[in-house]
């Protein structure tokens, strides 16, 4: 199972402060909505205002991207830049 780590503030808000999960999940919306099943509402919040990274690597646009068995998915805040 893949290790999920989420931000502190977003763990508190829906996972009563769990910062790390494991998820079965082939890529990163089965994972959105495995999360979202678990603890509703997250996977939307995820989706919307988090960047996601896959085993260190940032993806803009990762719905589709796949994930390992052994994939470690870092959800952060989304930077945005001007």
């Amino acid at each position: 199972m893949a290790e999920v780590l989420l931000y502190r503030d977003i763990a508190k808000q829906f996972t009563g402060g769990q910062e790390k999960l494991h998820v079965d999940a082939k890529d990163v919306r089965t994972l959105l909505r495995a999360l979202d099943a678990d603890f509703p509402g997250l996977g939307k919040v995820l989706q919307t205002d988090m960047a996601v990274a896959i085993d260190g690597q940032i993806y803009h646009d990762a719905l589709l991207e796949p994930i390992g068995a052994d994939s470690e998915i870092c959800f952060l805040p989304a930077i945005e830049g001007g």
